[in-house]
């Protein structure tokens, strides 16, 4: 079935230069939107209304089994002309849920894994994902995260990710993205934790304002973000606010349009 791009989405916004690379984040909610309707073509609509180059995608689901086996990973992909990786998090009755990344540019996975939990809290089983995309003689470094809704959990899973299996690891580059929904506000030590190494895309964007993300028809939290090292340059960050993604996901996307050090500067 063929879904028509909205002809607004596609105007806005518009691709970043050829030197530079945008990135976006966005947690799809098992491609169910906000009229409760399963749509991951509409979810793939997002994405190109956004015309990013690399995108993180939270909360994708997979099913080999039952009558209506489902893979919304591949159908995204397949539907933008993208390459995909998946890592699941967790299994449901209805399948694998977890997070991809999605490029159109060469992608390697690096390192998948689950995060720590505190199995006494019997709270879901959370994931990250580390991928390398290449993009002329520069390699950039993505990872996407889903972290825990409980704060002693969401603290271990930053310290894992900060350490030395993930963006610590010796084999991790300087160009290194930090995405995903990590349940956590700019006040939360979670967060302070990865700005304390890491950039924030908002913060590093000159922002006056934060860009809510959560929920997607009336946005009053800032859990979705985007951390950066310190040698990418934020040009723009956007968070798209259209009756597409404001139906899509009880999440909005966050774009940021990057620009990153020649090869020899680095």
């Amino acid at each position: 079935m063929s879904l028509p791009l909205l002809r607004a989405e596609l105007a806005a916004p518009a691709a970043p230069p050829v030197a530079g690379l945008r990135v976006m984040t966005y947690n799809a909610h098992r491609c169910v939107g906000i009229d409760r309707r399963h749509a991951p073509l509409r979810i793939a609509q997002v994405i190109a209304a956004c015309s990013a180059d690399v995108v993180a995608v939270q909360e994708l689901l997979v099913r080999s089994t039952g009558p209506r086996p489902v893979d919304q990973p591949r159908a995204i992909a397949e539907r933008l002309g993208y390459d995909v990786q998946f890592m699941p998090a967790r299994r449901r009755r209805d399948g694998l849920l977890g997070n991809a990344i999605f490029s159109r540019l060469p992608l390697a996975v690096r390192h998948a894994a689950p995060l720590p939990s505190i199995p006494a809290l019997r709270r879901w089983p959370r994931s990250a994902l580390w991928t390398a995309v290449r993009l002329g003689a520069l390699e950039i470094h993505v990872f996407n995260a889903h972290l825990s809704l409980v704060r002693a959990e969401r603290v271990a899973q930053a310290d894992a990710l900060l350490g030395a299996d993930w963006l610590a690891h010796p084999d991790c580059s300087a160009l290194r993205i930090l995405c995903g929904d990590f349940n956590a506000t700019p006040r939360c030590p979670s967060y302070r934790r990865f700005a304390g190494t890491l950039r924030d895309a908002q913060r590093a964007g000159g922002l006056r304002r934060p860009l809510r993300t959560w929920p997607s028809l009336l946005p009053f939290r800032l859990i979705d973000h985007m951390f950066l090292s310190p040698e990418i340059t934020v040009r723009r960050v956007l968070v798209p606010r259209t009756p597409l993604t404001r139906l899509a996901s009880d999440h909005l996307p966050l774009v940021a349009d990057l620009e990153l050090p020649a090869p020899h500067r680095m």
